[in-house]
C-alpha cells in the first residue's frame, strides 16, 4: 500500500489473480481481526518512544463508502445520516520537541449497528462513543512507560471533564481544545473568566493549511491563567472530583484578513502554565495536531484513496483501515525523514530490506564519489535518502527534497528489487 498508495487489492496484484485471491482470503479469515491488526500497530513504535515526551494525539474521522439501498455491505449510518461508513479513532505519538511522527499506539474502528433510542444525557460514559477519548488514551499508557513524559492531545470533542480526571490517575497530561462553556469552582463560567483575562504577548506564527483554509501567518494574542474546573451536573460524574485544578491558554488571532475566520483556541491542560513561555509551549504543541490531519488526508483523498474501496462486507473493511492506517503512518515518516531526524530504520523496514538497502547504497554512492548518503545506517533517514535516489531525485542537498511521487516511484522500484533480493539465496534445480 505504501508503495503502490492504493488501498485496491486489484491493483496491488499487478493482474496476479492468485495473489488478488490471497489477499481476500487474508481480509476474510475469522482469526484475522481489525483488533488484532490494530494491537500490531504499536510493534515499532514502543522503542521509538524510548526517552521522549510523546504527544499521544488522537482524533475522529469518517471514512464514507459509497453504498446504496440494495448494497449496504452492512455497513451503519455517519455524519448527518446520509452516508454509510466506518469511524476511525487512532492515537498517535509524536515526538513533542521535533515533531517526528514515532507510529501509532492504539486506537478504534467500528461501524454503527443502528441509532440509539436512549438520549444522550440518559447514558453513562462508557455507553456514548465518547468514551473513546478516554478508553483509547488508557490503552496506550502501558505502551508508554519507557517515554520520558506523555501528553494526550486532542480537538474540541476531547474536551471531557472525566478524560482530565483520569489524566491524573494514568499519570499523563492532557491539552484539549474548549468545546463547552464550562462552570469553575466559583460559578462563574469558562469563557468569562477567560475573556477577562489580560493579554500577555503576542507572536505571528505559521498555520498549516486545512480543508477549508489556506496556509496562511496568523497574528496571535496571547493569554492565560490557572482555573479550577467544576464538574458536570451529570448523576454519572459523582464518583469524579467536584473540581479539577487546570490552566487555560487563550490565543486569538487579531487583524485578520477580510473574509477570513479568526483563529481562536481555549486550551485546556493539566500542564503547569505560570510563565509566557510555557503558555506559548502550550501553542506549539496544540499545534502538531495537524499531523493527524494530514495521516487522515494520506490515508483518504490526498493519498491511498481508502474510500474508493469496494470490498463487499463491513467486516473485511473495517479490517482494510487498520492495515490502511499503519501504511499511512509509515508514508509520513519516510516524508518527514528526507530531513533527516531521529527515527529508526526499524519502524519501516524489516532486515531483509535493511539488507537490500545496503546494496542498493553501496551501488548509489559507487556511480558518484562526490555524492554520499549523509545520514547513519540506522535511521530511516538513510533508507528515505535511498528510495528517493531510486524515484529519480538527484541526492544534492541544494536540490529540492523529494516529494510524495518521487517517494511512490521510488519505493515501487525498491520492493521489486527487494523481492528479488529475497530469493538470491534459493537454491536454483
Amino acid at each position: 500500500m505504501v508503495a503502490g498508495r492504493t488501498v485496491c487489492l486489484r491493483q496491488l496484484s499487478r493482474g496476479n489473480r492468485a495473489l488478488e485471491v490471497r489477499f481476500h482470503r487474508f481480509l476474510g479469515h475469522d482469526k484475522v481481526t481489525a483488533e488484532r491488526i490494530i494491537e500490531s500497530w504499536s510493534e515499532s513504535t514502543v522503542a521509538a518512544v524510548e526517552g521522549r515526551h510523546v504527544l499521544a494525539i488522537q482524533d475522529t474521522s469518517e471514512i464514507h463508502f459509497n453504498t446504496t439501498p440494495q448494497r449496504r455491505r452492512g455497513l451503519g449510518e455517519i455524519g448527518k445520516g446520509n452516508n454509510h461508513g466506518v469511524l476511525l479513532h487512532p492515537l498517535l505519538a509524536v515526538d513533542a520537541d521535533d515533531g517526528s511522527c514515532l507510529g501509532l499506539l492504539s486506537g478504534q474502528i467500528w461501524t454503527r449497528k443502528g441509532r440509539r433510542t436512549v438520549s444522550h444525557d440518559d447514558r453513562e460514559l462508557s455507553d456514548k462513543e465518547s468514551q473513546r477519548w478516554i478508553s483509547t488514551a488508557v490503552a496506550a499508557r502501558p505502551l508508554l512507560t519507557k517515554a520520558a513524559a506523555v501528553t494526550v492531545l486532542g480537538d474540541r470533542e476531547s474536551d471531557i471533564f472525566a478524560l482530565y480526571a483520569n489524566s491524573a490517575e494514568q499519570h499523563f497530561h492532557v491539552i484539549a481544545r474548549s468545546m463547552h462553556d464550562r462552570k469553575l469552582a466559583d460559578r462563574s463560567s469558562l469563557y468569562e473568566a477567560s475573556d477577562a483575562m489580560a493579554a500577555v504577548d503576542r507572536r505571528t506564527i505559521q498555520l498549516p493549511a486545512r480543508a477549508a483554509r489556506s496556509a496562511r501567518l496568523a497574528h496571535l494574542e496571547l493569554r492565560f491563567d490557572a482555573i479550577e474546573l467544576a464538574r458536570p451536573q451529570s448523576k454519572f460524574l459523582h464518583h469524579l472530583p467536584k473540581s479539577l485544578p487546570l490552566a487555560v491558554v487563550d490565543v486569538r488571532e487579531i487583524n485578520a484578513g477580510t473574509g477570513v475566520e479568526p483563529l481562536h483556541w481555549r486550551l485546556l491542560t493539566s500542564h503547569e502554565v505560570t510563565s509566557v513561555e510555557d503558555a506559548w509551549r502550550i501553542v506549539q504543541w496544540y499545534k502538531q495536531r495537524w499531523i493527524i490531519e494530514q495521516f487522515f488526508r494520506i490515508l483518504k483523498t490526498q493519498g491511498l484513496k481508502l474510500e474508493d474501496s469496494q470490498i463487499g462486507s463491513a467486516d473485511r473493511l473495517l479490517k482494510l483501515v487498520a492495515i490502511a492506517a499503519k501504511a499511512a503512518v509509515i508514508t509520513i515518516q519516510l516524508l518527514q525523514a528526507r530531513n533527516g531526524g531521529r527515527q529508526p530504520i526499524l519502524v519501516a523496514f524489516d532486515n531483509s530490506q535493511i539488507d537490500a538497502l545496503t546494496a542498493l547504497n553501496q551501488q548509489l554512492e559507487a556511480g558518484s564519489k562526490r555524492l554520499k548518503n549523509p545520514h547513519p545506517p540506522s535511521s530511516l533517514a538513510w533508507a528515505a535518502w535511498i528510495i528517493g535516489r531510486l524515484g529519480g531525485w538527484d541526492g544534492y542537498p541544494s536540490s529540492k527534497p523529494p516529494g510524495p511521487i518521487t517517494f511512490k516511484n521510488g519505493l515501487e522500484y525498491f520492493h521489486a528489487v527487494a523481492a528479488g533480493w529475497s530469493l538470491r539465496v534459493m537454491c536454483m534445480p
